[in-house]
C-alpha cells in the first residue's frame, strides 16, 4: 500500500493511489440517484419478502415434526450455526426462550474447544446452514450425534453432508440473494428466520404456552407493560376517594386520598360494595345547572350506579380497551366480591406512555352516562401498541 503524503501547498492529507496490476483497472458503480437508492431499498425488501413467500409455499409436515422435537424435548433446545446463519440461530434462541422452550447457542468453534460439554443427552440440537457444507458446523454436529437426543438441520435441501447426519430435514429451498449480486446472504437468512420464527411459533402452541406465560418471562419492556395486570398498574385503594354512598355530595367532597387527587370518588354501599361512582364532571354538571343546594343531599342521588369497571386480575389491554371505547378517565378495580381495590386513571397512563391523550374542552368523565358511547365531553385515549 503505498505512503499517505500530505500535500505542503494545501496543507491537507492526500489520499494514497491505488496501485494497479498491467492490464488492470478499477471497478467503477454508476452513482445512484436519490431515487434509484429508494428504488434499490424497496426491490430488496420485496425480493426477501417473494423469497419468504416461496418457502411458504413449500412449507410442509418437516416443519410441523421439527415442532413437535421441540415440544417433546425435556433439556434444551441447543442451536448452533456459524457466520449469518449462527447470527439466525442466536436471535431464534431469544425467540424460543420466550416462548416457553429452554434454547441456548453452542458456537461450532467453540464447541469442539470444550463447549460440547455443555450438551446434554435430553438436550435436542437444531444445526442451521444455507448450504449444508459448513465445515464447522458439519464437524461440530459429528459430535453432537453422539451427546444429544437428536439432531435437526435447517438447510436448503435434504443433499448435503448436514441433512446427511441429522435425524431430521427441515429444507426452506435455495433462493436468489437480493442483494444486486446475488452474494450477500439476504433472502436465504431472511427465509430461515422466518422458518425458524414459524417453528417456535408452533412449538410453543404445541406446549400449551398462554399469554401468562410469556408475562413471567417478559416483565420488561413495552411487551411487558402490555401483559401486566390492573394491579400493577392501578391507584390502590389507600390512594383513592372513597365514601359510603350515604354522605352528601359536600362531605364527600372533602375526602382525600393519599397522593394525587383523582377524579372521581368511589361509593361504597353498607357490605363495602362498589355501588357508585361520582366525578368531578358530575360535580361540574351540577354547578353549570346552578344546582348548588344539591351539594347537601346524598351523594347517592347524583351517583352514577352500577359504573363501568374491571376484574382486578384483568390485563392492562382490557382496561386501555374499555377506557378507548368509553371515552372515560377512571376505571374502579374490583375483586370477585364487587369490593373496589383500586383505580385506574388516565392520567397515570399517559404518564407511563402507555395511551396518548386527545382532551376535548371538558377533562372530565363520563362515568354518570355509561350508555352512551359517543363521549362528546370526555376525553379520548388510545392505546400505544409500539413493541419491545
Amino acid at each position: 500500500m503505498a505512503p499517505t503524503t500530505r500535500d505542503k501547498s494545501k496543507d491537507a492529507i492526500v489520499a494514497p493511489q491505488p496501485q494497479l496490476n498491467h492490464g488492470t483497472s478499477v471497478p467503477t458503480l454508476t452513482p445512484l440517484s436519490p431515487l434509484d437508492q429508494i428504488r434499490l431499498v424497496r426491490e430488496t425488501m420485496l425480493r426477501e419478502a417473494e423469497a419468504i413467500q416461496k418457502a411458504a409455499a413449500i412449507a410442509s409436515s418437516d416443519a410441523a415434526e421439527a415442532a413437535a422435537w421441540i415440544s417433546r424435548c425435556e433439556g434444551s433446545i441447543v442451536l448452533t450455526g456459524v457466520g449469518k446463519a449462527g447470527l439466525i440461530a442466536q436471535k431464534l434462541v431469544a425467540t424460543l426462550a420466550s416462548t416457553g422452550s429452554p434454547a441456548h447457542f453452542l458456537h461450532p468453534i467453540e464447541a469442539v474447544h470444550g463447549d460440547l460439554g455443555r450438551v446434554q443427552s435430553k438436550d435436542l440440537v437444531i444445526a442451521f446452514s444455507n448450504s449444508g457444507r459448513s465445515e464447522e458446523v458439519v464437524r461440530v454436529v459429528e459430535y453432537l450425534k453422539h451427546q444429544a437426543c437428536g439432531i435437526i438441520a435447517v438447510t436448503a435441501d435434504r443433499e448435503n453432508p448436514l441433512a446427511d447426519l441429522a435425524d431430521h430435514v427441515v429444507p426452506i429451498g435455495r433462493h436468489r440473494e437480493a442483494c444486486p449480486d446475488g452474494l450477500a446472504p439476504t433472502s436465504s437468512t431472511s427465509v430461515m428466520l422466518a422458518v425458524g420464527d414459524a417453528i417456535a411459533v408452533l412449538a410453543s402452541r404445541l406446549c400449551g404456552f398462554t399469554p401468562n406465560d410469556f408475562a413471567r418471562f417478559h416483565p420488561g419492556g413495552a411487551l411487558g407493560r402490555k401483559l401486566t395486570d390492573v394491579r400493577q398498574t392501578m391507584r390502590p385503594l389507600a390512594e383513592c376517594r372513597v365514601a359510603p354512598q350515604t354522605i352528601s355530595i359536600r362531605e364527600a367532597m372533602m375526602i382525600g386520598g393519599a397522593g394525587r387527587r383523582s377524579g372521581a370518588i368511589l361509593l361504597l354501599d353498607e357490605n363495602e360494595r362498589l355501588a357508585g361512582i361520582f366525578t368531578d364532571s358530575d360535580l361540574a354538571r351540577l354547578l353549570q345547572h346552578r344546582q348548588e343546594t344539591s351539594l347537601d343531599e346524598p351523594i347517592e342521588l347524583f351517583m352514577t350506579k352500577q359504573p363501568i369497571c374491571i376484574a382486578d386480575d384483568e390485563r392492562l389491554p382490557r382496561a386501555l380497551d374499555i377506557l378507548s371505547q368509553r371515552k372515560i378517565s377512571e376505571l374502579p378495580v374490583v375483586d370477585s366480591e364487587h369490593r373496589p381495590v383500586g383505580m385506574i386513571d388516565i392520567t397515570d397512563l399517559v404518564a407511563t406512555g402507555d395511551v396518548r391523550q386527545t382532551v376535548s374542552s371538558n377533562h372530565g368523565s363520563i362515568q354518570s352516562n355509561p350508555d352512551d358511547s359517543s363521549g362528546e365531553d370526555g376525553p379520548r385515549c388510545i392505546p400505544i401498541t409500539s413493541g419491545d
